[in-house]
């Protein structure tokens, strides 16, 4: 982590990861992450880190700082201690804006560093947010289905790319208050819908609304009481055909360690064997893995052109 600041040139205007020891290529570190969520770092721990640990990383950001940032400004960090359920964030320097908006690829988001366990936008997810945006510029007026919205960064991309509509699904409601600024931020308000439903009782109001020229579905890897992978894939592919436009594309993200693409595969053929498959997208090289089956896996398949009374 110290040789990748170091390495440093400039401070970064888009929020990224500097440096994923989570994906095992530096023995050592596996249970830390660096961010830049301009202007605040924020170092990720996966269980308590040691005093001496932690002291050698802020020394490091300190002489970044130093090197790199405009004199006036103070150095900014918080150290995030999690593990799978919950999070406990201790700022170590500065301090974190309020409104605290970064920026990636022009597009803006509203970001929360000092509570709960994710932040408001997932940054491993870049490459799927620009594919989304590629795709809507190929095909101006597109309907996309996006579903387990969170706060919306999928919709924004593909509204920026010139999708005539988007519906955004999530059962979260504060989540979809965020994807609503998030869409404020931008100027894309007015083509998004924000649906706080229970996804599993909405499917005959989305079958309606559609077919959808792009379905995109992003489920946690495993919530209680709301998604369990084993259980619920099955369930979300059986209705894809339904959802999708001849011609359609379905983006499916699996963030599951567990499970890699293949075992994703398999669920779409047993479940949906009419839908073509098209590819996984790449992860940002900053999130290699010793075994990418580990690391996120987006991918995507294609409904049929010949498939008009697939949605009927």
């Amino acid at each position: 982590m110290i040789d990748a600041l170091q390495a440093l040139t400039h401070l970064p205007q888009d929020a990224q990861r500097i440096f994923h020891g989570r994906g095992g290529r530096h023995p050592g570190c596996e249970h830390l992450s660096l961010d830049w969520y301009a202007p605040v770092w924020l170092l990720t721990a996966h269980g308590e880190p040691a005093p001496a640990e932690v002291q050698a990383i802020g020394a490091a950001l300190a002489q970044t700082w130093a090197r790199l940032a405009p004199p006036d400004q103070p150095l900014n960090w918080l150290l995030q201690v999690r593990d799978e359920a919950r999070a406990d964030n201790r700022l170590q320097a500065g301090a974190v804006p309020a409104d605290h908006v970064v920026a990636i690829d022009g597009l803006r988001f509203r970001v929360h560093l000092d509570r709960g366990l994710n932040h408001g936008l997932f940054l491993d997810m870049v490459e799927g947010h620009r594919w989304v945006r590629r795709w809507a510029q190929a095909q101006p007026g597109g309907r996309v289905l996006n579903l387990f919205a969170y706060s919306g960064a999928f919709s924004v991309a593909a509204l920026a790319g010139g999708a005539s509509t988007v519906w955004n699904v999530d059962m979260a409601r504060g989540a979809l208050a965020s994807g609503q600024r998030n869409h404020e931020l931008n100027d894309l308000q007015g083509r998004a819908s924000f649906l706080p439903h229970d996804l599993w009782n909405t499917w005959g109001k989305l079958t309606r609304g559609g077919p959808w020229d792009l379905v995109i579905m992003d489920p946690p890897a495993y919530q209680k009481g709301s998604f369990v992978a084993e259980k619920d894939w099955p369930r979300l592919l059986r209705r894809l055909p339904e959802l999708l436009a001849p011609g359609g594309h379905a983006l499916l993200c699996l963030n599951a360690p567990r499970y890699g693409s293949t075992w994703l595969a398999e669920q779409v053929a047993a479940a949906a064997p009419q839908l073509r498959p098209l590819g996984r997208l790449p992860n940002p090289p900053v999130y290699a893995d010793i075994d990418e089956e580990r690391a996120l896996k987006v991918m995507v398949w294609q409904q049929p052109e010949d498939a008009g009374d697939v949605a009927g």
